[in-house]
């Protein structure tokens, strides 16, 4: 009886071991926020390696994919490069985001020697994000500042805002509210990037 007993007490810890070491991630999987539905339509985040921080650079601070993709931490970007700071609720950001998908087709973006990033700022509604984003045709990387992060650093009054980073990583100029025309971006882009498109 006592070896029974000992059989099924064994048994059950064996069981209970099993089924506490079953969990719903797959081997080799880390840990991830929620994905929102339609991001893997965007253009994934690229890892960045490691630089130091540049005087008059990005702010020193990750921010996270809206697509698929790592964290990107803003101050090892290097240029040139154009930031657009959007909301899927900014009317003035639908307004000039033709001039942005336009920019994104261009033969010095897809050649790599200008690069773009999204960033959505302080949007509540990452789906409806995720759907404008790809409606619009933004096919490049975005990030997602929900907590207005960016704010002090670049003098976010609220979006739209337009960054210009150099080769060196600094801010060479930002250019505050809407874009109003295809020809305003691509100067911006030669007269503050040195790139002609």
């Amino acid at each position: 009886m006592r070896l029974r007993t000992t059989l099924c007490a064994t048994s059950w810890l064996v069981a209970g071991l099993v089924l506490a070491s079953c969990g719903t991630e797959q081997p080799g999987a880390t840990a991830s926020s929620p994905q929102v539905p339609g991001a893997d339509k965007l253009a994934p985040c690229p890892s960045t390696p490691s630089k130091p921080p540049v005087s008059k650079g990005l702010p020193d601070l990750s921010l996270r994919c809206l697509g698929a993709g790592p964290d990107t931490r803003l101050a090892d970007l290097r240029g040139p490069l154009v930031v657009n700071v959007w909301a899927q609720w900014c009317g003035p950001c639908r307004d000039e985001a033709p001039y942005l998908a336009q920019l994104a087709k261009s033969g010095q973006v897809k050649s790599g020697k200008v690069k773009m990033l999204g960033i959505d700022y302080a949007d509540p509604r990452p789906e409806l994000a995720v759907t404008f984003a790809t409606e619009q045709g933004l096919d490049y990387p975005h990030l997602v500042d929900q907590d207005k992060t960016i704010q002090q650093a670049l003098k976010v009054g609220g979006p739209p805002l337009t960054a210009f980073i150099d080769k060196d990583g600094a801010v060479a100029f930002v250019h505050r509210g809407v874009l109003t025309s295809q020809q305003q971006l691509d100067d911006l882009v030669r007269d503050k990037l040195g790139v002609r498109l």
